[in-house]
């Protein structure tokens, strides 16, 4: 489901770590297994990681799959949100500064009033958190800014 389209239920955020060199397809996979867990309704409105992340071929490919452009987060944003991230990994801590990669773009995405829907799940290369939207509130700068290339990726 694309941005533009409207949403019944909770729109959810898909925050991913992913491994250099991880296919699209193990992401897909996950973000559906992920989505199956949470059983929660609603829709997935965006795919998210690090900024120095985003630019790599297997989120760009994953997230085209589910007719999104992956939105990114720059570390300032993760360290605002690292103390509501509930999951803590030493090693994201010390190369990131947070407890997790994937929980803490998801609730930066999802905004001040989001929430955790779904904790932090892996497959060895790729971890994937959901998070629920507020109601109300603006969107995170990068998901309005992608929401003129999904539409393009929609109508390809």
């Amino acid at each position: 489901m694309g941005l533009d389209q409207a949403v019944t239920g909770p729109r959810l955020v898909a925050g991913l770590g992913f491994r250099h060199g991880v296919a699209p397809e193990a992401i897909v996979a996950l973000i559906r297994r992920a989505l199956d867990e949470a059983a929660c309704g609603g829709a997935l409105v965006a795919i998210v990681t690090a900024a120095d992340r985003a630019g790599e071929p297997a989120i760009q490919d994953a997230a085209a799959a589910f007719g999104l452009v992956p939105a990114s987060v720059e570390p300032e944003a993760l360290l605002s949100v690292d103390p509501r991230v509930p999951t803590r990994s030493a090693r994201i801590e010390q190369s990131r500064g947070v407890g997790s990669l994937a929980e803490a773009t998801a609730l930066a995405v999802a905004g001040e009033g989001g929430r955790l829907v779904l904790a932090r799940i892996d497959d060895g290369r790729v971890t994937c958190a959901l998070a629920a939207m507020a109601p109300t509130g603006a969107e995170h700068p990068n998901l309005e800014s992608k929401r003129a290339r999904a539409a393009q990726i929609a109508t390809a």
